[in-house]
């Protein structure tokens, strides 16, 4: 506008909140186009994170641009207790199809936290219907992160986000999540998965199995174990538990659905693990709208209605204009079988990551599903030490990136208790040789990183 003059350092923006006077200032974006960004200065990018895993169909896509303008010539937002939309009713039939049974019926909200606090209070209030109000504690993992609401970081497993936000919130048990690289002593893969599933029953007892609600996690890691992947046991493991002491499992899968992992939902590589309920949010609007849900089986629907109604709701809840990108987006999900895509893709991507930890002094791990991929940063390959604290690795990286043409998801959990990692988690859409272009980016920036390293001492 003329006569604003925005602060060189600081700005007007949201970087004002997170971001130190000084600091130097992110790229701006100008447009995408496909699976790259440009920013003001006519830089490209490759976005190797869909933003960060939320763009699913990559940048300015024309049929969902289509859908977004004929749905904003009929009617953008009708306030959910007032009105259906045909908008609306597609995206939850569309959603409850690709879900399959049992997961049929979708609550839908803006986004991942929204979803997570409304699968939370929809269990709870489940339970009070079905005589069994005095299930109301939830178990969560450490290390684990469902969302910055107060409900969801409740029931997060992250240190750091406890010690400054802990007095706001009721305190949960957490449970150790079967991490499979860093592991305690006298562990394998195998058998830390087992002791953790056994602790989840011990938890579940030592609470008292008729007060325990549920147990919520991420069945293929997200923000908090970068792309973790248990082995098969321990999801079945887990849901014989819940079954047992008639405890709902919930499955966070605000980055893993929507197709990320080459199956519609994450849940669906374990289905003798099937969870109660399902959390989605991030790729299934492909990061064109503010959009989640909680999946739940139309019997559980069922009861609720009956006995007075969801007492839960938002002002956005299906947000009209939401619903039908969400409703476009699931029809390019099928009709251009991006799942398959996904799962085709994400073995290409899986070896090229290999190939470079193969040559990379840097690399200690990769692990994920279909295009839920992550490499994980040490110091040194054979004892897992991590890079020193102070270098802030994973920032470091995603500037190195950003200087390769490079978009990065870099990563520390809990002031890096838990290792440093980056995500690669390009849009569903990507083709072969749009994945040999990242994974030369990607070893550019690593190589650029080790030399950096070595210069300093940190690595020889």
């Amino acid at each position: 506008m003329d006569g604003v003059r925005t602060s060189p350092e600081i700005g007007f923006g949201l970087q004002a909140f997170t971001r130190p006077p000084g600091a130097p200032r992110l790229p701006r974006i100008a447009r995408g186009e496909g699976i790259w960004l440009i920013d003001t200065d006519g830089n490209r990018y490759l976005d190797a994170s869909s933003g960060p895993v939320a763009s699913n169909l990559g940048h300015g896509h024309p049929r969902i641009l289509a859908a977004i303008e004929a749905q904003a010539r009929q009617a953008v937002f009708a306030y959910p207790s007032q009105f259906e939309s045909a908008a609306n009713l597609e995206f939850a039939e569309r959603l409850g199809r690709l879900a399959g049974p049992g997961l049929d019926r979708a609550f839908i909200v803006s986004g991942g936290s929204e979803a997570v606090e409304s699968a939370i209070k929809f269990a709870r209030q489940y339970a009070v219907a079905m005589g069994e109000a005095s299930r109301w504690k939830v178990i969560g993992r450490q290390p684990g992160y469902h969302g910055n609401t107060l409900g969801a970081l409740a029931v997060s497993g992250d240190e750091h986000a406890h010690e400054v936000f802990g007095p706001l919130l009721r305190a949960v048990s957490r449970v150790p999540a079967p991490l499979s690289y860093r592991l305690p002593p006298n562990h394998t893969v195998e058998s830390h998965a087992r002791a953790c599933a056994a602790a989840l029953e011990e938890a579940i007892l030592r609470e008292g199995p008729e007060t325990v609600l549920a147990f919520i996690m991420e069945p293929v890691g997200g923000l908090a174990t970068g792309a973790l992947v248990a082995p098969d046991s321990y999801y079945e493991a887990v849901r014989q538990i819940c079954t047992r002491h008639g405890v709902k499992l919930i499955f966070d899968e605000v980055m893993s659905g929507a197709g990320r992992t080459g199956r519609f939902l994450a849940a669906d590589h374990w289905p003798a693990a099937r969870p109660d309920i399902v959390v989605v949010a991030k790729g299934l609007s492909a990061g064109y709208a503010p959009l989640g849900a909680a999946l739940v089986s139309a019997e559980m629907v069922r009861v609720l209605a009956e006995s007075g109604g969801f007492m839960h709701g938002f002002t956005y809840n299906a947000h009209v204009m939401s619903c039908a990108v969400g409703a476009a987006v699931l029809r390019e999900i099928e009709e251009a079988d991006l799942v398959g895509n996904a799962a085709r893709m994400g073995e290409l991507l899986r070896q090229r990551l290999e190939t470079l930890a193969a040559q990379s002094p840097i690399i200690g791990d990769v692990r994920g599903k279909g295009l839920l991929m992550a490499v994980e940063l040490v110091a040194n390959r054979q004892t897992k030490q991590m890079i020193p604290l102070e270098k802030v690795a994973p920032e470091r990286v995603k500037q190195l990136a950003l200087r390769r043409g490079l978009a990065l998801y870099c990563r520390r959990t809990s002031r890096g208790a838990y290792g440093d990692w980056l995500m690669l988690s390009p849009p569903l859409t990507i083709t072969a040789e749009e994945i040999e272009v990242l994974s030369e980016k990607l070893g550019a920036v690593l190589d650029d990183y080790a030399t950096e390293l070595r210069a300093e001492g940190v690595i020889r």
